[in-house]
């Protein structure tokens, strides 16, 4: 059983038949986020084009029919899923924002690179690419996201796939206060670390001289945690 199908019916119960009724005692706001979380996972994995609600409903640890029957198709569970993975982007990036503003990452102010400037724009640029690469830990909220832009084709994935992507370079430029060719930077430097992360280049770091050097100047700080969490999810798999 996977651990979201642990979460929504309890360790020790049963997966079928029992699985579904008591799914039916979980709180409807609760099972939903946890279906959403199998599904994340998935589609991180698979893509749209090679995800179908059955292997959602397999690693949910619940029926076909009951997917089917809570988000209606395919395309509207992704599109939820997405915009659940839009919502904890967009949250991470405000939380350090609100405590930027409230005085309270003294000590993270105090291990920041000073050759990147010192004023508010510059040093939120750096703090939330620190809140960016933390997401790392749950890499189907990163990959959710690069599927989506894969399946940009498809007319109501690439629709609200670019209403994110603005969504977030409104939330830099407007609230994080940088100017739009910093913005562009920050997406661009944004979008190179979820390619690494998706070809897992980390899986490679200590094979390959090149891997080595590429990921190093482009993760930088961050790189321990990137590793850390590449090796987390080789384990787990």
């Amino acid at each position: 059983m996977s651990s979201v199908a642990k979460k929504i019916v309890g360790t020790d119960a049963p997966e079928s038949p029992a699985i579904q009724a008591t799914a039916e005692r979980i709180p409807a706001a609760r099972r939903r986020e946890l279906i959403l979380e199998a599904a994340t996972g998935v589609f991180a994995e698979r893509g749209y084009a090679g995800s179908t609600t059955d292997q959602v409903a397999k690693a949910a640890g619940i029926s076909q029919p009951y997917v089917v029957r809570m988000f209606g198709t395919k395309e509207a569970l992704f599109l939820e899923a997405l915009d659940r993975a839009h919502g904890k982007l967009l949250s991470a990036f405000r939380s350090v924002i609100a405590a930027y503003d409230a005085g309270e990452l003294a000590e993270q102010l105090g291990q920041l690179d000073p050759d990147q400037g010192n004023a508010r724009p510059q040093q939120l640029k750096q703090l939330m690419a620190i809140a960016y690469a933390d997401l790392v830990e749950d890499r189907g909220i990163l990959m959710m996201l690069m599927q989506a832009f894969v399946a940009g084709h498809e007319p109501a994935i690439g629709a609200r796939a670019r209403e994110g992507f603005l969504d977030i370079y409104r939330l830099v430029r407007d609230e994080a206060g940088l100017p739009p060719e910093a913005a562009r930077d920050f997406l661009a430097q944004g979008m190179l670390m979820n390619t690494l992360i998706g070809i897992r280049l980390p899986d490679i770091y200590q094979q390959d001289s090149t891997a080595e050097e590429l990921l190093e100047c482009t993760l930088r700080a961050k790189l321990p945690l990137v590793l850390k969490a590449s090796q987390a999810q080789r384990q787990a798999v």
